[in-house]
């Protein structure tokens, strides 16, 4: 579903990725570790398509199609959807009516009544997004938005960052829903997952993980397994292979 090719990307004219490559198949969902200003949401952004993030070289390609300088809403319209780890509030729109332009725009068959029971966010959707918003409910906003556009990739950016254990448990089970997707063609939806403190591996079931440090992905492989490394003995063994690549 989506391949990364030897991708390289500035931020205000400093280069933050280094040549990274990843596929992630139909159906998978692979984790990206990385210690903090290695590039993960720098990688995030750049296959959304955020125009601060400069794409020097490198590919990206999603379901076929070469979105390398796509702008973002037609990339959101092929059904690329992300989960900011700090979104802006939108003054002025009412969540409901974002979410009704989403599903239309998408058109899908979410019932955002329902989906905002499930997320406790009823009494939000005449409220503008994220305006005043606590950090969870600002998390919960993001997945209903996502639950309206049912994307084919799914990009999270530390889901439980600034959540409590109550919220991680509803988070984590409406992402699993959300990555779950629908039979289409034998097609699952795909994702990619940005975490620091591995709580959402208890929810979904990762294919991969991978570990991303100075703008370079060092190594690939179980997702738990490379957690569990990390969690024992932090990045330094994972420096040390990238110093043996240059």
């Amino acid at each position: 579903m989506l391949e990364v090719i030897d991708l390289h990307v500035e931020v205000g004219s400093k280069e933050i990725l280094k040549g990274v490559s990843l596929t992630i198949p139909d159906g998978e969902t692979h984790i990206l570790f990385g210690p903090n200003g290695s590039g993960k949401t720098t990688l995030m952004m750049s296959i959304m398509g955020l125009p601060k993030y400069k794409i020097t070289s490198g590919k990206i390609i999603f379901n076929g199609i070469d979105i390398t300088y796509m702008p973002t809403h037609e990339r959101a319209k092929l059904g690329i959807g992300m989960m900011f780890q700090k979104p802006p509030a939108i003054r002025g729109v009412e969540l409901q009516k974002l979410s009704e332009i989403i599903k239309s725009i998408r058109n899908t068959d979410t019932d955002i009544q329902e989906y905002a029971r499930i997320l406790n966010l009823e009494e939000h959707l005449s409220r503008e997004v994220n305006y005043g918003f606590s950090g969870g409910e600002i998390k919960r906003s993001e997945l209903l938005q996502l639950l309206c556009q049912k994307p084919s990739l799914v990009l999270l950016d530390e889901p439980e960052s600034g959540v409590d254990l109550d919220n991680i448990t509803l988070l984590g089970n409406m992402i699993k829903k959300i990555l779950k997707g629908e039979k289409i063609k034998k097609r699952h939806t795909s994702g990619l997952i940005v975490t620091h403190t591995g709580y959402i591996l208890e929810y979904v079931n990762a294919d991969k993980g991978h570990i991303l440090i100075d703008g370079k992905l060092v190594c690939s492989g179980s997702a738990k397994d490379l957690f569990e490394e990390i969690r024992q003995n932090g990045f330094g063994r994972c420096e040390n292979c990238l110093q043996d690549t240059i």
